[in-house]
């Protein structure tokens, strides 16, 4: 795992480090020191913790004109026994809305397995973006994980399945974003 590196192509347009609003802004990072693991694996020093155990995150892009965001996940999303996404949205998500990211996009391919809890901060998260006109947007979802997702329900809340796993990495964010949005609000 520790050469998952998130995706740098996207460094010209948008660094989180360098971004006065951003919950990362002034972190120093490591290119050779591998001090974070998931489990026993070593992860890329790149990557960004908002406070889980097993799920790393790394803001790809943000464009605060259009209130957007894209996010890629790495890891295990475990809401049954580390309530991942409590985490999640109050480590990295609320501090973004509060600068008016409502739309958001999360990259999920690294995203490993997924354990299901029960859907209330996915609830909350939704009616959060729902007030500001906003959607939630899950991309590159493994079959077992949007399986285990869809089982509990997840669906209600965020836009994920075949048809938002696009191609992304070829494109300029501004793409991705529009690649999605015209799936979630046309």
């Amino acid at each position: 795992m520790h050469t998952l590196e998130p995706h740098y192509k996207w460094r010209m347009y948008y660094v989180a480090s360098e971004d006065e609003k951003s919950p990362f802004f002034g972190k120093v990072y490591s290119e050779f020191e591998f001090s974070t693991k998931i489990y026993n694996y070593y992860i890329h020093p790149q990557w960004d913790d908002f406070g889980s155990e097993t799920l790393f995150a790394k803001v790809l892009f943000v464009n605060y004109l259009d209130n957007y965001c894209i996010i890629e996940l790495i890891g295990e999303w475990n809401d049954c026994l580390y309530n991942d996404v409590m985490l999640l949205k109050q480590g990295l998500i609320d501090r973004m809305q509060e600068e008016g990211i409502s739309k958001f996009i999360l990259i999920c391919e690294n995203v490993l397995n997924f354990h299901a809890s029960d859907d209330c901060y996915y609830e909350e998260w939704y009616e959060d973006v729902n007030d500001e006109a906003g959607w939630i947007c899950f991309t590159g979802l493994n079959d077992h994980v949007l399986e285990e997702m869809t089982e509990y329900g997840i669906q209600h809340y965020v836009n994920f399945g075949i048809e938002y796993n696009i191609n992304w990495r070829p494109q300029k964010p501004g793409i991705v974003y529009e690649m999605l949005r015209s799936r979630i609000e046309d």
